[in-house]
């Protein structure tokens, strides 16, 4: 939830549903962006906590960023693409300049239905004001995108323009 969304009373602390998690079919190695005491539906080996952009990154990574405020999203996504490898979990706001540089960078997006994100205690929120996108970067973060919108239907697969190719071949390779 971010600052330009405000919700009275209402938590920063926002947990992805385990059906994205079933949608996607794979496991991380890394929740670069884990709560405290985040969910323990998360498919993924290792977790960081804290001061996650000034540590190492290793394996194929998860993250769902904190939204905070309006630039918030920019030194998250700037290390995530930098890395190369993973699924990021951002809001669908394709008319932010940050949305924008993102999706260029990304190898597939996929825009998702409203996710109604868990509290900490476990119960679902309201239904949001607009979607999501996950984004991928690398052959296995693409593959699971794929997976989760032919298989699962979990919603609308986007290919940046000059990643047609490439997504094409993982395609064939898929089928």
């Amino acid at each position: 939830m971010s600052h330009w969304e405000p919700s009275a009373g209402a938590s920063d602390e926002w947990y992805t549903p385990p059906h994205v998690f079933s949608a996607l079919g794979c496991h991380f190695d890394l929740d670069v962006a884990a709560p405290f005491a985040g969910p323990p539906h998360v498919p993924c080996n290792g977790f960081i906590y804290d001061r996650s952009l000034e540590r190492a990154w290793s394996g194929f990574v998860w993250m769902n960023p904190p939204y905070g405020g309006r630039n918030s999203l920019d030194p998250w996504l700037d290390k995530f693409f930098a890395y190369g490898n993973g699924i990021c979990l951002v809001p669908d706001r394709t008319s932010a300049p940050w949305f924008q540089r993102s999706f260029k960078k990304a190898d597939a997006v996929l825009f998702t239905r409203k996710i109604r994100f868990l509290r900490p205690d476990g119960s679902e929120g309201k239904s949001p004001s607009n979607g999501s996108a996950l984004m991928a970067v690398g052959e296995r973060g693409v593959e699971a995108v794929m997976r989760a919108s032919r298989v699962s239907g979990l919603g609308i697969l986007a290919i940046p323009h000059d990643r047609v190719a490439e997504a094409a071949n993982l395609l064939r390779r898929a089928a």
